[in-house]
């Protein structure tokens, strides 16, 4: 049954619906900054906290009518609490090894019986809907806030890490496995550089996709550009991320400068790792 917080929640409601969910990246702090991202079209704003505050950016992007997701630099559960609290839609979360550490994250993120998670929070029922109240958050958060895992500790060459990937995926309660490339990369011994990909970390990403098509999850990726984007959208990913503001925000100004000043086209600025 689609409730008042699965409606309000539009990054699930998009792939509730089969389609692709587009969205973008925020590491520069500032609520202007999240209000001018999130109206640009997107399905989310992923919130980095290591690098932009997410107590002024959450409820500004959900005002927007579109799902901040914050990435949370560990997976600890008072993190998990902070961001949840802040009135997140979903959490997405780094450092993961184990089967356990999935579930210690679930745990953490639902309220009883699924999990341990505190409530107290006045803030996150009208971060979904301002007509909700705080039994309603309690009653519907569980099955409404998505659970992403952030897969880039992987050494997919071996047999035993293969199957931990396919276990975690199978964990209930984890909704996305996201990967980010870069950090995957340089984790499995083969970073990006140049914007080159290694037929090893393609053979990872693609891992990481069948093992949440096996188990019924959806699958979301870092991208650099809006083309990297549209080829794993067309691969089967569901949850894309296709800029990151800093790097849209230099690399516009170097293409209206070298415009202006008549030295055409500007070295393409899009991120890390993408050319």
């Amino acid at each position: 049954m689609a409730t008042a917080m699965k409606t309000a929640n539009h990054v699930k409601a998009v792939m509730d619906e089969g389609k692709t969910a587009f969205g973008c990246w925020q590491m520069a702090p500032g609520s202007n900054i999240s209000r001018t991202l999130a109206r640009t079209g997107v399905d989310f704003v992923v919130v980095d906290c290591e690098h932009a505050a997410m107590h002024d950016a959450v409820p500004t992007i959900a005002s927007c009518g579109v799902s901040p997701v914050v990435r949370i630099p560990d997976n600890q559960a008072y993190m998990v609490k902070r961001a949840l609290d802040s009135g997140a839609h979903a959490i997405l979360v780094p450092l993961l090894y184990t089967v356990e550490d999935a579930k210690k994250l679930v745990r953490s993120a639902k309220f009883p019986p699924q999990g341990n998670r505190g409530f107290g929070s006045p803030f996150p029922q009208e971060r979904f809907n301002p007509s909700l109240g705080a039994t309603d958050y309690l009653q519907q958060a569980n099955d409404s806030i998505l659970t992403i895992v952030h897969l880039d500790i992987l050494e997919i060459e071996t047999k035993e890490a293969l199957e931990n990937v396919d276990e975690i995926a199978a964990v209930p309660g984890i909704d996305v496995l996201f990967v980010g490339p870069f950090d995957l990369g340089n984790n499995i011994g083969h970073p990006i550089l140049e914007g080159k990909i290694h037929d090893n970390l393609h053979k990872a990403i693609d891992k990481v996709l069948k093992a949440a098509n096996a188990t019924g999850k959806k699958a979301g990726i870092f991208c650099s550009n809006g083309e990297q984007g549209r080829k794993y959208a067309e691969d089967g990913f569901h949850f894309i991320s296709a800029a990151t503001d800093i790097y849209v925000l230099a690399g516009g100004v170097m293409a209206s400068l070298a415009t202006a000043k008549g030295q055409g086209p500007a070295p393409r600025l899009t991120g890390p790792y993408g050319k």
